[in-house]
C-alpha cells in the first residue's frame, strides 16, 4: 500500500464530494472538477473525510493509488483554495494586456501574440509585466502558464523573456573584444 495513499483527505466545510464508482466529483467556491479514478483504485466517503484504497498489491497499483489520492487532494485544495502560477516579463518595451477572452502579448516581434484565455481560468496583468494565473484546476494552471513562458523564454545572455516569478536564469558571459 502507497504510504502517500494511506492518508484520507480531509474535506473542508464549504467542500461537496460526491463519489459514484470510480468517479469522484468536487463542487467548492472556486468551482467544479470530476475525475475518473484509474482501475484497481477505489475511494470511499466517511464523513468528512475520503479515503482511497488499492485493490490490488502490484507494483503499479500501488503507483496509481498514490497518484490517486495526490490527484483527489489537489482537487478539494483548488475548489476551495485554488492555484496561482506568477510570470514576468522582463525585456525593454515588453508587456502584456488582457483585452477581453484574449491575453495580448508585445514581446518584441513584429506582430503581437493573442493568447487565448481558457473558461475556467483567470488571467490578471499588473504594470504591464507582472502576470497572474489563478483557476481550480492545478494542472491546467500550470500548464496555461508554461504556454505562455513558451513563447519567449529567457534567455542567458540579457536575461530577457517571460519567467516564473523567483526563477533564476543562469547568465552568461558575451563576446569580449581583444
Amino acid at each position: 500500500m502507497s504510504r502517500i495513499g494511506r492518508k484520507a483527505i480531509e474535506i473542508p466545510a464549504k467542500v461537496k464530494v460526491a463519489v459514484e464508482g470510480r468517479r469522484v466529483k468536487v463542487e467548492g467556491p472556486k468551482g467544479k472538477l470530476d475525475w475518473e479514478l484509474p482501475e484497481k483504485v477505489q475511494a470511499k466517503l466517511e464523513g468528512n473525510r475520503l479515503s482511497l484504497s488499492s485493490t490490488d498489491e502490484a507494483r503499479d497499483a500501488k503507483a496509481k493509488h498514490g497518484l490517486a489520492r495526490s490527484l483527489v487532494n489537489n482537487m478539494v485544495f483548488g475548489v476551495s483554495e485554488g492555484f496561482q502560477k506568477k510570470l514576468e516579463i522582463q525585456g525593454v518595451g515588453f508587456k502584456a494586456v488582457v483585452q477581453g477572452k484574449n491575453l495580448n502579448l508585445s514581446l518584441g516581434f513584429s506582430h503581437p501574440i493573442l493568447f487565448p484565455i481558457p473558461a475556467d481560468i483567470k488571467i490578471q496583468v499588473a504594470e504591464n509585466t507582472q502576470i497572474q494565473i489563478d483557476g481550480a484546476d492545478k494542472q491546467k494552471v500550470g500548464e496555461v502558464a508554461a504556454s505562455i513562458r513558451r513563447f519567449y523564454p529567457p534567455e542567458p545572455y540579457k536575461g530577457k523573456g517571460i519567467r516564473y516569478a523567483g526563477e533564476h536564469v543562469r547568465r552568461k558571459e558575451g563576446k569580449t573584444v581583444q
